[in-house]
């Protein structure tokens, strides 16, 4: 594998789950790092724990001023921007007879407006210079419907759909756009899984760590520049789809 020297990577939904572990991940490969999270105190913990080259960029990616201020923020920082990763989102599963719509607002919104919002802000600044990297946080549930998920995986569908064209739109630019599709993977997304589907999902060993899928990205960002790697999926050997 390659490394990512002299690249400032900067992730979403960076104090815990996924975004930490990629954070971690592309510091060992030689990046500097900029974590961007709306919990505050997470986020300078995580960074103090991290060390050098980590940087906290609070922001709120529910509110458009404030994505507005991620990436003057970022180049304050670090000075630079190689590698955006739109990793931040939210889950619900369950019987759609039984959902709060409001809930699914929320998830949606993350999901889908947010992230396309926070990639938006950074594509002029690849474009200008010619060069760059877009991962999104996708899932399995993008490419196969899950039953359990309706609303989830209708957001991560439309996330699909956004990085296939955006990728096509910016190719002339020398950007890269990607996408990382785990399936189920131990974060605080699936608290809501009842406890005896999450139970038997660890027994049968159906269930991926965040450092597999940040080892991934890692793997994704490396590649020659003349490669782009348009869809990476990963699967516990447990999950059969």
């Amino acid at each position: 594998m390659g490394d990512l020297k002299g690249k400032v990577v900067a992730i979403t939904g960076a104090a815990s789950g996924i975004g930490l572990a990629c954070a971690t991940e592309c510091l060992a490969a030689g990046a500097r790092v900029a974590l961007v999270d709306r919990d505050a105190a997470a986020l300078n913990k995580v960074c103090d724990d991290l060390g050098q080259g980590a940087y906290p960029i609070v922001t709120d990616l529910l509110k458009p001023e404030s994505v507005a201020q991620m990436l003057p923020q970022i180049l304050d920082a670090a000075g630079r921007l190689d590698v955006f990763h739109a990793n931040a989102g939210a889950y619900v599963g369950g019987d759609v007879l039984e959902a709060d719509p409001d809930q699914w607002d929320l998830v949606l919104n993350l999901n889908i407006n947010a992230a396309f919002r926070s990639i938006h802000a950074v594509l002029p600044h690849f474009a200008a210079q010619k060069a760059g990297d877009v991962v999104l946080t996708s899932s399995i549930a993008g490419i196969v419907p899950v039953v359990w998920e309706p609303i989830y995986t209708a957001s991560k569908h439309a996330v699909q759909a956004f990085t296939h064209t955006v990728r096509r739109q910016m190719s002339k630019h020398g950007v890269r756009v990607g996408a990382i599709l785990p399936g189920p993977v131990v974060t605080a997304l699936l608290d809501d899984w009842p406890k005896a589907k999450m139970e038997q999902a660890l027994a049968e060993g159906s269930l991926m760590q965040p450092k597999e899928v940040a080892d991934c990205v890692v793997f994704m960002l490396t590649r020659p520049s003349n490669v782009t790697i348009r869809d990476l999926v990963l699967l516990p050997n447990a999950v059969d789809l």
